[in-house]
């Protein structure tokens, strides 16, 4: 019953009218779907469209479903795995020149941010 009623905070903003929060244009953003967003949840493009709802340009990321590297256990066990998945996921990130980097999970944000070039924030924090 608990799952049945938990939402992703995107399940909930998706269907909202945010045109009052559209004031963000020119700022480019690679979005990050985290493993746990779009595999474990199965929500996909709910923050994509969040974040162009409010005026934020997407870029392309070349094989986004691909893990960061971060991915629980990844980093602390598997050190060498997930630094060279950071470097093709900051590569691909990266690709498209953005502004910022942002995700939905706080491990990959805290990862991805180890080696970026560009801030890395939680989506959130883009809709002050």
């Amino acid at each position: 019953r608990v799952s049945e009623l938990a939402k992703d905070l995107s399940e909930v903003l998706v269907r909202e009218d945010l045109t009052q929060l559209s004031r963000r244009a020119h700022k480019k953003v690679a979005f990050q779907s985290p493993c746990t967003l779009q595999h474990g949840q199965q929500i996909t493009n709910h923050v994509e469209r969040i974040l162009d709802a409010v005026g934020y340009s997407l870029t392309a990321v070349p094989n986004a479903h691909l893990c960061c590297g971060s991915a629980g256990t990844y980093s602390i066990l598997q050190p060498q795995l997930s630094q060279r998945l950071l470097s093709d996921k900051l590569q691909a990130l990266e690709s498209g020149h953005p502004d910022y980097i942002v995700s939905a999970n706080i491990g990959c944000q805290l990862h991805l941010a180890t080696r970026a070039a560009v801030p890395v924030r939680h989506w959130i924090e883009l809709l002050d």
